[in-house]
């Protein structure tokens, strides 16, 4: 799948999964940007809520805490989360199983 593929769906799932609304295109630095208010806005709900859905989305602690101190880190960890979503669409297309073709030791 051509990157640029890849690359409208995770906007289409990060827009879905993050509640982003907007009309037309979306450029990658635009929802970057929008997903970062979102982060912004979780993170002031509370510590716990921000890490429960980190731990839940899979972004690795290490990485995760590499960037909580930078002054722009709403926007770095928009960034985790988008190259996350971008591995798990290349993951489930590198282990796609062609519906047509089916082991012979799991026929019935």
């Amino acid at each position: 799948m051509p990157e640029q593929s890849i690359s409208d769906e995770a906007t289409a799932a990060l827009r879905a999964e993050w509640g982003i609304e907007h009309t037309g295109g979306l450029s990658e630095a635009a929802l970057l940007q929008l997903l970062a208010d979102r982060i912004v806005t979780i993170m002031q709900q509370g510590s716990e809520t921000f890490f429960q859905l980190m731990y839940r989305l899979d972004i690795p602690e290490r990485k995760l805490n590499e960037v909580m101190t930078a002054a722009d880190a709403p926007q770095k960890i928009a960034r985790l989360i988008y190259d996350r979503q971008i591995g798990k669409i290349k993951s489930r297309q590198q282990y796609r199983q062609d519906p047509n073709e089916t082991d012979p030791d799991l026929k019935w």
